[in-house]
This record gives C-alpha cells, sequence and structure tokens, in this order.
C-alpha cells in the first residue's frame, strides 16, 4: 500500500535525520519515566506480529458471528478484508450487543482544552512544537468562565485536555483544573501527557475519574519516525500509561489508535488486544475505546487518513462492540453528524458535543488555536434532538459519587 500520508510538507527525509541526530531512542525510557513491572507490551506486539488479516476468509468471519463469545480470533476475522462483504450482518449483530448492554442510551460530554503547549514533535498534531500557532494557558479565572460555560449547556461530564507540556501545565496546575471541574461536573476525564502511578493518584484525588491516552500506532518502527523529539517519543511509556492510571486508583481508562497512520486494521486489533488485557488484569476498571481518524490540522490540511472510509469505519466500531461488548465506544467530532449519529444507532455509545479544539472557546475568548479540525460543529441542543429523533435517549452522566 502507497504510505500517501508520507508524501505531506511536514514528514520528509529531513524529518528522519532530525531524529536520528536527536539520539533519542523511541523505544527506551526517558529520565524520571516509571516502569512498571509488566509484560503486556510484549503480548500485544507478539499478538499483533501473528496477525494477517488477509488470511481470513468468509467462512472465519460467518464462524465468528456464529460465536456467542468472541475469541482474539475471531476479532481479527471481524477486521478482516474478507468481513466487509458481510457488513450488514455484523451491524445487525452489534447493534443487537449495544442494545444488550446499553439500551437506547448516549453518554454525552465535551472536551475542555486547557492548555495547547507542547514539548513534543509528533508530525501529524496541530499542536507539535515546531508548528507556528498562537499557544495559549488558561488562568484559574479563565477556566472557571469556561467551565461555567459548559455546564450552562447541561453538560455533567468533562474531558480535560492539555498540550504535552510539563512546563507549561504542570501536575498541580492539572489538579488545581480538576479541583475545579469537580465543583461544576458529576464526571471529569483526563486526556493529558502520561505521567508517573503517583502522579495518577494524586490527579484522582483531585477529582479526575478516568485517563484516555491515544497510542496513535502500534507499529513501533512507525511510531518512532512519526514522533521526533519529547517525552511522547518513549514508546514503552506511553504504551503503558492506562496501567499506571489503573495502579493509581482511576476508576477507567481509555485507549485508542489514530486510525490512518499505520495499518488501519492492525492497530485495530492491536487496540482490542490492549484493551482486552487490561480488562483481564484490572477486572474492576473500566474500559473504554475510542476510533478516531487522521484530520487536517492548522497550517496542513493535506493530512488524511490512510484507505480507512466510512465503511472501514463502521466495521471497526462494530468489531469492537462484538469483542469487548462491554466496552463504552466513543465518536469524536472528527466525524461528521450523519456518521457519528449512524453509529450511536449501530454500535457507539458516547459522543461529544458542543466541541471545539482550541484553547478559552467555550467561554468565547478564543484565546489558542485548534490541534485539529472537527467535522460536526452542532452544539449539545442540536445533537440532543437528532438523537432524541432516533428514538436514542441521550445521557448526561453515568456515575455518581456519593
Amino acid at each position: 500500500m502507497e504510505d500517501k500520508f508520507f508524501n505531506t510538507t511536514i514528514y520528509n527525509e529531513e524529518s528522519r535525520q532530525k531524529a536520528q541526530n536527536l539520539g533519542t531512542d523511541y523505544l527506551e525510557y526517558q529520565e524520571g519515566m516509571e516502569i512498571l513491572d509488566s509484560d503486556m507490551l510484549e503480548q500485544v506486539k507478539a499478538f499483533r506480529a501473528e496477525y494477517n488479516p488477509a488470511n481470513f476468509t468468509e467462512a472465519d468471519v460467518r464462524r465468528a458471528l456464529r460465536s456467542e463469545k468472541k475469541t482474539l480470533r475471531d476479532f481479527g476475522a471481524l477486521l478482516s478484508p474478507a468481513a466487509e462483504a458481510l457488513l450488514e450482518e455484523i451491524a445487525l449483530a452489534a447493534r443487537k450487543e449495544r442494545q444488550k448492554y446499553f439500551g437506547n442510551n448516549v453518554l454525552f460530554f465535551t472536551p475542555l482544552y486547557l492548555a495547547n503547549y507542547c514539548e513534543n514533535y509528533c508530525v501529524y498534531c496541530g499542536f507539535n512544537c515546531h508548528n507556528k500557532i498562537q499557544r495559549a494557558r488558561l488562568s484559574v479565572e479563565q477556566l472557571e468562565q469556561e467551565m461555567q460555560a459548559i455546564a450552562a449547556t447541561g453538560m455533567q461530564e468533562v474531558l480535560l485536555l492539555t498540550g504535552e507540556s510539563r512546563k507549561m501545565s504542570d501536575i498541580n496546575y492539572i489538579g488545581e483544573a480538576c479541583k475545579l471541574a469537580r465543583k461544576y461536573f458529576k464526571v471529569v476525564g483526563l486526556e493529558i501527557y502520561p505521567v508517573n502511578s503517583e502522579e495518577y493518584a494524586y490527579l484522582h484525588k483531585c477529582g479526575a475519574d478516568f485517563v484516555t491516552i491515544f497510542q496513535e500506532t502500534y507499529n513501533s518502527e512507525k511510531y518512532g519516525q512519526l514522533h521526533l523529539a519529547g517525552h511522547k517519543r518513549s514508546f514503552p511509556y506511553r504504551f503503558y500509561g492506562q496501567e499506571r492510571a489503573l495502579k493509581g486508583g482511576m476508576r477507567g481508562v481509555g485507549l485508542a489508535a489514530l486510525l490512518g497512520l499505520d495499518d488501519f486494521r492492525r492497530d485495530a486489533f492491536s487496540v482490542g488486544v490492549h484493551a482486552y488485557l487490561l480488562q483481564r488484569k484490572f477486572p474492576h476498571a473500566e474500559i473504554a475505546l475510542s476510533c478516531p481518524r487522521l484530520r487536517p490540522i492548522i497550517n496542513n490540511d493535506k493530512i488524511q487518513p490512510l484507505d480507512v472510509g466510512e465503511r472501514q469505519l463502521l466495521q471497526i466500531v462494530c468489531a469492537y462492540r462484538l469483542f469487548l461488548p462491554y466496552a463504552s465506544i466513543t465518536v469524536s467530532s472528527r466525524e461528521c453528524a450523519r456518521v457519528r449519529d449512524n453509529l450511536m444507532s449501530i454500535c457507539a455509545n458516547k459522543i461529544s458535543a458542543g466541541v471545539s479544539t482550541g484553547v478559552g472557546s467555550h467561554g468565547g475568548s478564543g484565546l489558542g488555536d485548534e490541534q485539529f479540525e472537527i467535522d460536526d460543529g452542532r452544539s449539545l441542543a442540536e445533537i440532543f434532538a437528532d438523537l432524541k429523533g432516533r428514538g436514542l435517549q441521550p445521557v448526561m452522566a453515568d456515575y455518581v459519587y456519593v
């Protein structure tokens, strides 16, 4: 398959050489990074190496559909090219599982970007440290204004995000944001740079419920080519972020690959294996999956996913639902309204609404530039009404502290 993504202006041989000159091995830990006594990365790499989507037949897919409890082999079959011809049957099976575990409920949340300063050089990201964008960080007063504006819409779950800069968004700053968010929201999630387990424990004490980390791609070699500098360059440290978060007391974790960076079938398979192993190791934990596709970023509108069309996206999300029927599955505002609403009706159960990927946009100040372009700009009220019209029941929060 031709790697069209690397014909864009942000990635070339000069970038490769720059990464090599940095002298930081993407397979190594950096100073201060906690190392867990875990072999989960080796397990996921081994399963990925054995998985060949082209080896499955239509008979394998039909066998997977008949299986009451899906195995890893069944999951691989459902993600294979052979499964595309049976997508309607797969979608019907996924809808049945969705209704069994979630009924007609759709959980709402919105992201709140605290800052967009970043010390990483990730070539596909609008926040990368070499991109010339308007940088900003919300003050405590601005944070409260943003939260008040979001809460006024009726939203009860918020996802706090930062660029990956410890200098500009340190743990104490994020902790104070969690404490403030707890005043306005019933559920507080984090999507920040990965940290050590004791730091996750502190953030949990401050009010955070769960942590989401995108591995981006599970192809470690491609990961090294795409992440040229910064703490994010360490592939294993990022991989073990969910384990450290659960060790730190978080109620749940989310994971995903950024579909289109590498072979999307192998990356989606790796996400499922990772989630499966996490659930086995931490049976009390709530596991969530996301299915983001690449989107254009500021200063580069050429970025597009590799061969991940709408049918392939539907196939991936249905395969997730059938393999991990109890997992929460989020579809982000990267997708258009039609695709998101269809996926909510069939297999996904969580949706973001009233989204902005910039800093300070909810309160109207617009202090910092966006991380990527969204495709669904509907308000919470608009998405609420559209989903109600499909017979779905919007839910503002699924967890209450007593």
